[in-house]
Order: C-alpha cells, then sequence, then structure tokens
C-alpha cells in the first residue's frame, strides 16, 4: 500500500466516523430535548434553541472531519 492509498483510507475512516459520531451525538441531543419538553412544556422556546446551538456544534465535527481528511488526501 503506498503513501496515497494510506492518505485516501485514513480520510475515508476518519469521515466516516465523524458522520458516525455525530449523528450518534445528535440523535441523544433531540431525544433528550423531546423529554425535556415532555416534562416541562413552558420551557419549550428555551430548549429548543439550546437544541438548535447544540445540532449547529455537532454538525461541525463531521465538516472539519472532512476538511482534514480532504487535506490528508491531497497532500
Amino acid at each position: 500500500m503506498d503513501v496515497h492509498s494510506a492518505a485516501a483510507l485514513s480520510a475515508g475512516i476518519a469521515a466516516g466516523l465523524a458522520a458516525l459520531g455525530a449523528s450518534l451525538a445528535n440523535g441523544n441531543v433531540i431525544s433528550r430535548t423531546v423529554e425535556g419538553i415532555s416534562r416541562q412544556p413552558e420551557a419549550k422556546g428555551s430548549l429548543q434553541s439550546t437544541m438548535f446551538i447544540g445540532v449547529g456544534l455537532i454538525e461541525a465535527l463531521p465538516l472539519l472531519a472532512w476538511v482534514l481528511g480532504l487535506l490528508l488526501y491531497l497532500k
């Protein structure tokens, strides 16, 4: 296996694991938000805005991993 193949493999693994981790984290955040809203419906607005900020931060991880993988592949 040459360096180019190893870089392509590592880029794919990094992107895949980052996407897997983000999907699990997003599911957990959304699940906990729905649970919190069901317990305290009056806090819906606050919980939803916090959830959207959290999901946005979580989604940054796969994007950063994709860019890092692309840099590894193109180097």
